[in-house]
């Protein structure tokens, strides 16, 4: 069983970081001094889970969390500075700053540097979250020891349970639209003015009409889905939200 460090003061480090064509000293004081800060840390960048679930929906819910008294969400991985700047670049996760622990040092000190040495990965980091403030260890959630990559509890929604408990979870919207599209333009200002954040699919960029077809059985634009549900086109839409 991995020790929890709930009450206790997070390991002082430095942070190597190239950024700005330059390299920075990052201390655990510049980003945990007199804050509150989430860190979720994992076995590596690039890697399926962290990668399809675990940086997308601490993402997402940045603003939530923000809402809710959060100054800054870190992601914490035994990488050097330049895979973890791809990786960010590559997951477009531009509310959350990626720290690389290249030596292991911030994560032995946590008391979760393993050894996975059987995947040709040398030493890294078990998944696990925590909610830090002003440099302590208020919440953690730590994945159970069993084997492989378990992922049960370090996640966003797990994390906003602990923080605000009684708030809703915002809606996932998805939009699928075409340039030049007078209709899809209505429906992405209604979801602005009802207050939903939506992500835009654009047709033969991001799909193809085989896709539409497929997911909403139509193949006209735009086609709104919210939280797993087909809405529909713009009309559709207005009478959903007339009726919330």
């Amino acid at each position: 069983m991995f020790e929890n460090k709930e009450g206790q003061a997070i390991p002082e480090v430095t942070f190597r970081v190239y950024q700005d064509n330059e390299w920075q000293d990052i201390t655990t004081h510049d980003v945990f001094d007199n804050r509150r800060v989430i860190v979720f840390s994992l076995p590596g960048a690039f890697t399926p889970t962290c990668s399809s679930a675990h940086v997308p929906r601490y993402n997402q819910l940045a603003n939530t969390f923000r809402e809710n008294g959060i100054d800054e969400i870190v992601c914490v991985s035994v990488n050097d500075t330049f895979v973890m700047n791809e990786w960010s670049a590559d997951q477009e996760a531009d509310n959350i700053t990626f720290l690389p622990d290249g030596n292991g040092e911030f994560t032995a000190g946590m008391g979760l540097l393993v050894d996975k040495a059987d995947l040709g990965f040398g030493k890294r980091s078990w998944r696990y979250s925590m909610l830090v403030n002003n440099g302590v260890v208020e919440k953690m959630f730590i994945e159970p020891d069993l084997p492989g990559d378990p992922f049960e509890v370090s996640d966003a929604d797990t994390m906003l349970e602990y923080i605000a408990p009684d708030k809703s979870v915002p809606a996932s919207v998805s939009v699928f639209t075409r340039p030049g599209c007078a209709y899809c333009s209505k429906a992405k200002k209604m979801l602005q003015e009802a207050g939903y954040e939506y992500e835009e699919l654009l047709l033969n960029r991001d799909y193809t009409d085989r896709t539409l077809r497929a997911v909403s059985n139509a193949s006209s634009v735009p086609q709104v889905f919210i939280d797993g549900q087909l809405i529909g086109g713009s009309e559709q839409l207005e009478q959903w939200l007339a009726n919330k």
